[in-house]
C-alpha cells in the first residue's frame, strides 16, 4: 500500500498558517479545529479555510502550491478556493475583511522579531 507523500513543512509556515486560520475563525465564528486536517470537511468551515488559504497566499507571498503543502491540499484546490475568493472580494464585506486581515498580518510581520533568553 502506498503512504500519502507529503512535502515536508516547516514550523515557521505552520505557525503562519495557524495564524491565518485563527484570524478567519475570529473574524467568521468558525472554530479553527475544523479548518485544520485531511479529508472531507465540515461544510461550515470550508469557507472560512479557503479564506485562511487565500489570505496566507496574499499575505505571506506563498505560492499555490506552497499554501497547499501546508494546508494539505492539492495547488488546484488552492487555487479554486482563491478564485472563490476573489470572486466574493466584490462583496464590500468581505473586502473589507481581507484587507483588514492581511493589514494586520503585514504589520506583525515587519515588526522587529523578538528573541527570548532561553
Amino acid at each position: 500500500m502506498l503512504e500519502d507523500y507529503r512535502v515536508p513543512v516547516t514550523e515557521e509556515d505552520q505557525v503562519k498558517a495557524g495564524l491565518a486560520i485563527h484570524l478567519i475563525a475570529a473574524r467568521t465564528g468558525a472554530h479553527p479545529s475544523q479548518m485544520t486536517g485531511r479529508g472531507r470537511m465540515n461544510p461550515r468551515a470550508a469557507r472560512p479555510r479557503w479564506l485562511a488559504m487565500y489570505l496566507s497566499h496574499v499575505a505571506y507571498g506563498w505560492t499555490l502550491e506552497r499554501v497547499g503543502h501546508v494546508f494539505g491540499v492539492n495547488r488546484a484546490s488552492v487555487g479554486a478556493a482563491c478564485r472563490w475568493v476573489e470572486d466574493e472580494r466584490e462583496r464590500r464585506s468581505i473586502d473589507d475583511l481581507m484587507n483588514d486581515l492581511e493589514g494586520c498580518i503585514q504589520g506583525l510581520y515587519q515588526s522587529p522579531r523578538l528573541e527570548l533568553p532561553q
